[in-house]
């Protein structure tokens, strides 16, 4: 069997805070705020996953009410996803990933991000697909007051 599932997630700019998009650093004068990292990459990734499992979304399992989770890296929270994605028999076959926002460009770090995203989620680089788009400046997003990240996920049987 086939499982498919998709993900979102969105995060504000902000001061004072590092940015990380798929597991990757980036040098970039403001970061995302969130209660974890607010890797929108990984946490989009991690929606797909869960969804094609059927086990609910990251505010689910991780909720920001829970000062546990609070700062966490967002690559330890999808390494625990993939153990309740592998406990239910399946595994990951391949992910293919959106980064939307005007800024930062990811091209210089794109394989850098896939090579991580495979190596959390256990699969070949061939199978991670990382892109990029802007809004062309319109709304939130086309004014650089935030990122998001889109993903779709295929699970399969092991």
């Amino acid at each position: 069997m086939i499982y498919a599932g998709i993900g979102y997630d969105v995060h504000r700019f902000v001061e004072n805070r590092k940015l990380i998009l798929g597991g990757v650093s980036f040098d970039h004068h403001l970061g995302l705020s969130g209660h974890s990292d607010a890797d929108v990459v990984l946490h989009a990734v991690g929606d797909a996953i869960l969804g094609a499992a059927s086990l609910g979304d990251i505010g689910e399992l991780f909720p920001d009410t829970d000062d546990k989770w609070k700062g966490i890296s967002s690559q330890i929270l999808l390494d625990k996803i993939i153990e309740l994605v592998n406990e239910k028999g399946l595994h990951v076959n391949n992910v293919d990933i959106i980064y939307i926002a005007q800024e930062p460009k990811i091209s210089k770090k794109k394989k850098e991000m896939e090579q991580r995203i495979s190596e959390i989620l256990k699969v070949d680089v061939e199978r991670v697909n990382v892109k990029a788009t802007t809004t062309e400046g319109l709304g939130s997003i086309g004014r650089s007051e935030g990122a998001a990240s889109q993903a779709i996920a295929i699970l399969i049987q092991k």
